[in-house]
């Protein structure tokens, strides 16, 4: 198989760059990766404090909705003493539709909001942090211990944010995606 090169992707309009040669772009990488490492002890202590406030947070969650399941409750309540009145001919009918016609509405934002609270989930941002920390200190093993394609592939991920004069690669500025 033959070499693979990289070239200026003319985004800016062209330019008169060299190509590069994906292994050493490759090298140039896998060395870069060398001096990411986050401390043991580091990484630790943000996972457990993401874990703390990832516990704070699904507590306050739980607590809202258990509020909101209350305001429901009672809402449907005084709803259903207003039925009550309505049949007993304690309330005229142009009350009786406005009222309903709020309380329904306020019904509908609180079932929203019950349903939105239902949805939230907070643990799964502390793994992935943590996977993260101890992708970042296992990456130059990683990259090493693949086989030709894989650094080629990793390198053509790394390098979508990436600025070059074509011999130096640095982090781009800006940010871009595919």
């Amino acid at each position: 198989m033959g070499a693979v090169y990289y070239r200026c992707s003319h985004g800016r309009g062209k330019c008169s760059l060299p190509y590069m040669r994906e292994q050493e772009v490759s090298d140039r990488n896998g060395g870069s990766a060398q001096g990411h490492y986050v401390p043991e002890a580091a990484a630790k202590t943000i996972v457990a404090s993401l874990s703390s406030d990832s516990a704070r947070a699904e507590s306050e969650r739980k607590k809202r909705m258990k509020a909101t399941k209350q305001r429901i409750a009672a809402l449907r309540t005084r709803m259903d003493q207003m039925y009550e009145d309505r049949l007993d001919g304690k309330t005229d009918d142009e009350f009786w539709a406005r009222k309903m016609n709020e309380w329904r509405e306020q019904e509908r934002r609180l079932e929203s909001e019950l349903l939105r609270l239902k949805v939230e989930v907070t643990a799964d941002s502390v793994l992935t942090v943590q996977s993260i920390l101890e992708l970042a200190n296992r990456a130059h093993f990683l990259y090493l211990t693949r086989n030709h394609a894989e650094p080629g592939s990793i390198a053509e991920t790394c390098l979508l944010n990436c600025d070059t004069d074509g011999v130096t690669l640095w982090p781009s500025t800006e940010s871009r995606t595919i």
